[in-house]
């Protein structure tokens, strides 16, 4: 074969390459700033594409508000000496008599009735006093009933009552923390916090920790962080009382040219652009196009005229917010906007990505027309 021959050979392979390889298009991780941009509205696109400014990251600044309602806020502190249904009570009786006491054996003064339970209907049993209401008494209270009682039967009688831990005062603690069950309202935990420590901690980050508590069929809602941070907020507990600790399971979604593509959940009550590209390692600095950050919602209508200063807008509205990190303000701008559950947020990639990618693919086909030359030859 000749040398014209062979020159031909390799130009016609190369140009065959090239063109497959622009008929195939270029591997990429997904649109390019262009081809969003063309999805406007404004292009007779389905989505609203709108640079993000200070008005912009104010009007779309909505976080989860979590609290607790004025019918729990208002509660006071249980008596931790208030008997009620279900408690267990220990009873002790002294008498002065040693032949032919009341309630013990001959030489017995001392007689002791623990685990004494007080039935659902609030009343216990104590031999020769009868059934008594202990339910809404006080120990004291109680110990004076049951002396009255045993007065006319024995001696100046001499009693005491103590209020042992029960089911009367209780509440259940479920969910994320270190011991889960059923725990007694006693002095040093008839509060929230004081009961969540009582049962071990949470076992989640405080900074993605939720305690919601179910009361007369009611329920609120409280971030741990916020109960930590302001001592208004820790309640008073009341009987039944059911205390369920959770973690926060809000995400966004990263992709295209950042560090890490991945679903990413809130490690904080509120987590800002910038925040939720430093969680995925940044921008690809081989790769991203710092003009390109975008943020994908479904944006409710009231927010989504807010932003377009519109009112007619009906239902969830497509938004595609952009961020554009080169400019003066463009970081701090990322700083103060607040990245939502279930947002996406795409980094395209920087143009000369492409020429690389189409020089690779160009030398790669010079490569095998050569290589396809030289076996020819």
């Amino acid at each position: 074969m000749n040398k014209s021959a062979v020159r031909g050979a390799r130009a016609l392979t190369l140009v065959v390459l090239v063109s497959a390889v622009a008929a195939c298009g270029l591997p990429r991780s997904g649109p390019n700033k262009s081809e969003i941009f063309a999805g406007s509205v404004l292009k007779d696109g389905n989505a609203f594409v709108v640079p993000v400014n200070s008005f912009v990251s104010r009007a779309t600044a909505v976080t989860p508000a979590f609290g607790f309602s004025s019918a729990f806020r208002g509660a006071g502190l249980v008596g931790s000496d208030v008997i009620a249904a279900g408690d267990t009570l220990g009873i002790t009786v002294f008498e002065n008599v040693r032949d032919d006491p009341l309630l013990g054996n001959t030489g017995q003064r001392v007689s002791s009735l623990d685990q004494v339970q007080v039935d659902g209907d609030g009343f216990i049993y104590v031999p020769y006093a009868g059934r008594i209401k202990a339910a809404g008494q006080t120990p004291e209270g109680l110990r004076q009933v049951i002396t009255s009682k045993l007065d006319t039967q024995t001696p100046d009688p001499q009693v005491s009552v103590q209020r042992l831990a029960g089911d009367g005062t209780s509440v259940t603690v479920s969910g994320a923390v270190g011991r889960q069950g059923v725990f007694p309202i006693e002095r040093p935990t008839r509060t929230l916090s004081a009961m969540l420590a009582q049962a071990g901690g949470t076992t989640v980050p405080v900074t993605t920790a939720i305690v919601r508590v179910t009361r007369d069929g009611r329920t609120s809602q409280i971030w741990l962080e916020d109960l930590y941070d302001n001592p208004a907020l820790d309640i008073a507990l009341r009987p039944g009382d059911v205390i369920v600790v959770e973690e926060d399971t809000r995400s966004f979604v990263a992709l295209g040219a950042t560090g890490n593509q991945t679903r990413i959940q809130f490690e904080t009550q509120n987590v800002t652009a910038l925040e939720a590209l430093a969680q995925v390692g940044g921008l690809n600095t081989n790769l991203a196009d710092p003009k390109g950050v975008f943020v994908l919602r479904d944006e409710p209508d009231h927010i989504a005229n807010a932003v377009l200063g519109r009112k007619d807008l009906v239902g969830d509205q497509r938004m595609v917010y952009v961020l554009d990190l080169t400019q003066p303000t463009g970081l701090f701008e990322a700083r103060d906007f607040m990245i939502r559950d279930g947002d996406t947020v795409y980094v395209t990639e920087a143009p000369f990505v492409q020429w690389q990618k189409t020089l690779s693919a160009i030398t790669g086909a010079t490569g095998a027309a050569n290589q396809a030359s030289n076996l020819g030859n």
